[in-house]
């Protein structure tokens, strides 16, 4: 199958070496062509998004914030004026459950097909191609990629229309900020103890309390690790875009969160990873 990949960071990368190694044809677009030169010896390389998309079956995409994600779909140089009719295209950037829904009137007028299938898992689970991907869209044109989603991730949901793709990615992220949070708290109030934290980690990952955040987040508190394999800035855009879909919701434990990480961006904090939150509470 032709397939266009566009976005090529720490989650975009080895996605897209993922379905070129099972035998598809990817052709790769990066607004920073350096980042896909590594990629030459099994994926085309492409100058433009046009280029990229204009002989594709399926596009997939996965940039950085929702104003990435409309520029690259509806701007002139975009995909929906670039892609030619029937081809099926996929956003799996975290972003609006709104700007999805638009995305999906405006290629359907074109004889388009747009599914918004975000992904959780963190670059881990895009190298192990072990993602949880959740997808909203027309269900037939789901069953169509199918196949391409399994090669990605070992859990593939349908969730129904345009949109629901990001409505249960905002809410997964909200589950992750109270989890991520709760294990910083934690690890700060046994540190003001003087209690061995790696003592108490061993207690939290093999109890109750025990949660992914506690068993891949939690060591690298202690070590004061704070590289990124989720940025802190794009998960600040994700917790603010749940806040902007709340509706009359009273969302207050992502709010807080949102908070802190905001604080911590204030600081220079933007290009660590989620972990980091654990100096919010040295402070």
């Amino acid at each position: 199958m032709k397939i266009a990949w566009i976005g090529t960071g720490v989650m975009g990368k080895p996605m897209a070496l993922h379905l070129a190694k099972k035998g598809h044809e990817v052709t790769v677009f990066n607004r920073t062509l350096s980042k896909i030169e590594d990629m030459k010896n099994d994926c085309r390389l492409s100058n433009s998004v046009a280029q990229c998309v204009e002989n594709a079956d399926v596009v997939f995409t996965i940039v950085g914030f929702p104003t990435d994600v409309r520029e690259v779909y509806l701007g002139d140089e975009g995909i929906l004026k670039n892609v030619k009719e029937h081809t099926i295209v996929v956003d799996m950037t975290t972003s609006s459950p709104t700007l999805a829904k638009e995305i999906y009137r405006e290629a359907k007028k074109l004889n388009v097909y747009s599914l918004d299938a975000p992904v959780t898992g963190g670059d881990k689970g895009a190298r192990e191609a072990t993602l949880s991907i959740m997808v909203g869209g027309d269900k037939d044109k789901f069953e169509n990629i199918l196949n391409l989603l399994e090669v990605l991730g070992k859990t593939v949901t349908y969730m129904g229309e345009a949109g629901n793709g990001q409505n249960t990615k905002l809410a997964n992220q909200m589950a992750i900020a109270g989890s991520i949070a709760g294990v910083a708290e934690a690890l700060a109030f046994a540190h003001s103890k003087n209690i061995a934290l790696d003592d108490v980690l061993n207690v939290i990952n093999n109890g109750s309390a025990s949660s992914w955040q506690g068993i891949n987040s939690g060591p690298k508190m202690v070590a004061n690790d704070r590289s990124a394999g989720f940025f802190i800035k794009h998960f600040i855009k994700d917790l603010r875009l749940g806040q902007d879909e709340k509706q009359d919701l009273t969302l207050n434990i992502s709010k807080a969160v949102l908070e802190e990480y905001e604080q911590l961006l204030e600081k220079g904090y933007g290009d660590f990873g989620t972990q980091a939150i654990i100096d919010y509470y040295k402070k």
